[in-house]
This record gives C-alpha cells, sequence and structure tokens, in this order.
C-alpha cells in the first residue's frame, strides 16, 4: 500500500548523525557497528532504500535547529543566528538529495498530484517525494526570514520543540505564544504555511489555535489517554484538532506508545511493544471522534532514536506495510485503512493548497 509518512527528520540524521541515506540499511549498520557516541547507532531503520521497499513515496522531511538561552539545559545552539545556519545547511543537503534523484520537492497540488501519479505508474523513477517543515522555529531570527523559507520550499512549521523558545513553549515546559508567537503566526498565515501543532505545551497549544486562522496539522503525536505525558495530546485537544480539520500523524517512539517505558533500560523485547499498540492509539481516536478522517502516520523514526526504541516487530521503515494487516484485524475496512495510510494526509494537503 502507498505510504505519506508526516515526520521524518532526513537532514538532521544525514548532517548531525553524518549517515549517508542513500546505503542500504545493512550497509548503513556495518558502518555504525563500532559507534557508541549516540544510542541509536547501527540501529537505524530509515534508509531511502528502506523507504522504496516500503513503499513510503512522500513524506514530510524536517529541518531542525534549536536556539538554548543560557538558562535552558537542553542542547542546542548558542544564538538563533547560528540556528539558522544550521538549518541553511539541512536545506543544502535537501537540494543535493535533489539534484542526485533521491527526493523530489513537493511544495503545491501540481507537484503533489505529479509525485503520486509518477510513484504509482513509473516503476523506473522512484524519487521520494517530500514537504519541508521546520520543527521548532527558534531558528527564525527575523520574521522577514518567514518568505525566504517560503521561497525555498518550506511549507509547514511547528513553532516550539522540546522547552521554552523564542515563538512558543514546547514540551516539558509551561507558558504561552505572547506577541512574538503571534507575530509568527501571522507571517505563517501570509504565506499559507501549515501549523504544526505537535510539542506544542498545552498553554500554547490553546492560544496558538485561538489565534492561527490557516491550516493546522499535528505530524507525529499520540494519546494522552494511553500515556499520560505532556507531549501526547488529551482528548479534549484531539477533538479540537479535529474541528479544524487536522490531521495527527501516528508516532513510533516507544516511550510514546506505551506507559511505564524507561529509557536505556525498557526494551521492546522485555516490554511487548508492538506495532499493534499503535493500533490501540488509532482506535481511540476513531472512538473518541466517530471516525478514522483525521488519522495519519507520522513516525518519527530515526528522530533521535533506533531499533532500541521501537515496536519489537519493527525491523525498520518498510515494516509498516504491516500496519494494514492489523488495522484490518480490528475491523477497519479497505477505504479506513487507504484513509490512514496516505488518503487523509492527500485530502488535508488539496484542502490547504487549494488556493496555493
Amino acid at each position: 500500500m502507498f505510504i505519506i509518512d508526516a515526520h521524518l527528520d532526513l537532514s538532521m540524521n544525514a548532517l548531525e548523525w553524518n549517515r549517508d541515506l542513500r546505503l542500504s540499511l545493512e550497509a548503513l549498520r556495518a558502518r555504525e557497528k563500532d559507534q557508541t557516541d549516540l544510542p541509536g547507532r547501527s540501529g537505524a531503520t530509515v534508509t531511502f532504500e528502506a523507504m522504496r521497499r516500503g513503499n513510503i513515496g512522500l513524506c514530510v522531511a524536517t529541518q531542525i535547529a534549536r536556539y538554548v538561552k543560557p538558562s535552558n539545559p537542553l542542547p542546542g545552539w548558542k544564538s538563533p543566528e547560528q540556528a539558522w545556519a544550521h538549518t541553511q545547511g539541512q536545506l543544502a543537503w535537501y537540494k543535493a538529495m535533489e539534484a542526485t534523484g533521491e527526493l523530489t520537492a513537493v511544495t503545491d497540488l501540481t507537484s503533489l498530484h505529479t509525485q503520486i501519479d509518477r510513484w504509482k505508474t513509473d516503476s523506473e523513477s522512484k524519487s521520494i517525494g517530500y514537504i519541508l517543515s521546520l520543527e521548532g522555529a527558534d531558528s527564525i531570527y527575523d520574521l522577514r526570514l518567514v518568505e525566504q523559507a517560503y521561497v525555498d520550499g518550506l511549507r509547514a512549521i511547528g513553532p516550539a520543540h522540546y522547552g521554552p523558545g523564542t515563538y512558543a513553549f514546547g514540551t516539558d515546559s509551561v507558558g504561552g505564544i505572547g506577541h512574538r508567537g503571534k507575530a509568527l503566526l501571522t507571517e505563517m498565515e501570509r504565506f499559507n504555511i501549515i501549523l504544526d501543532a505537535t510539542h506544542l505545551c498545552d498553554q500554547s497549544f490553546w492560544e496558538a489555535l485561538d489565534h492561527f486562522k490557516g491550516s493546522v496539522w499535528a505530524s507525529h503525536s499520540l494519546c494522552r489517554s494511553i500515556v499520560n505525558h505532556n507531549r501526547q495530546f488529551s482528548d479534549e485537544q484531539i477533538r479540537a484538532l479535529v474541528d479544524r480539520g487536522a490531521v495527527i500523524g501516528m508516532a513510533l517512539d516507544a516511550w510514546m506508545m506505551i506507559p511505564d517505558w524507561k529509557r536505556g533500560d525498557t526494551t521492546p523485547q522485555s516490554s511487548g511493544l508492538t506495532l499493534d499498540h499503535l493500533v490501540d492509539h488509532i482506535d481511540h481516536i476513531c472512538q473518541l471522534v466517530g471516525h478514522c478522517r483525521h488519522i495519519g502516520i507520522g513516525t518519527d523514526l530515526d528522530g533521535g532514536f533506533g531499533k532500541e526504541q521501537c515496536p519489537a516487530d519493527l525491523e525498520d521503515i518498510s515494516d509498516l506495510q504491516k500496519l494494514p494487516q492489523l488495522l484490518m484485524k480490528r475491523g477497519f475496512s479497505q477505504q479506513d485503512i487507504e484513509l490512514i495510510m496516505h488518503g487523509n494526509w492527500i485530502r488535508f494537503l488539496e484542502d490547504a493548497w487549494k488556493e496555493g
């Protein structure tokens, strides 16, 4: 089945983890077998080859570079200008992958439909489509850069990531969007840039939805009623997103999928974590709102972790193809499964970009 994955940190893997995503997974893991600098080393799940095997022909791919003030203990760049420069390096990598035929930028309805049609009909050309998103907006040191970013292909922004940010408060922090956040949202509206509500803390979430009048999605998040953490969406937030026409991408980071996961201690095998637990979150949203028209896939695979923090029955991203059968066993119709795997994202983009 054709799959759209709404959250992959491809450029972070290329530039910060120094991974050549053109390699096979076997070759990439072999290169890293003696590296211990990061917990996900030698356990990568995403390469272009694996995406093609999994029929993942379109993704939302990020730029990410956090600016941290002196009082912020999180890792990041010491000035927003440094963070901006890093995002521009990431942009250069995406353009290089376009030049080599690995990726194709999707920025409007024409390129969206062209990519989908080409992927389904051209067995020789398998250039993966990508929609560019900025995860955490701290690198935008001047709001005039929003226009430049849009011209360069940026189509979605998540105002915050982890901790307190310049424009909003993110995961594990508390606060509102303030005047700078409102100004960013106004500029995003001007260019029809999608608001990614993922990672916004509760106060910033509600203020952003109240202020922003454009299209909203949540690229990668799960249900707070199943795993009680501020990173997840409450039932009230899920209903609000559905009311705004949003699609929520289902993520595959283990600690978000089941309660009581302890990083570095719990394993997929010891916990019994499988892809079926993701279906629990999908089913919860369906039961909550009465249908599945606002659920998609947004894996966050290799978003700072590897196989050690994934479902036990997922060897790599191509195993997303196991989801349709799991959904069918839970009673989902073929039409519903197609909506979850790709159709809801397509409909969302057609609505968001219809006047673009």
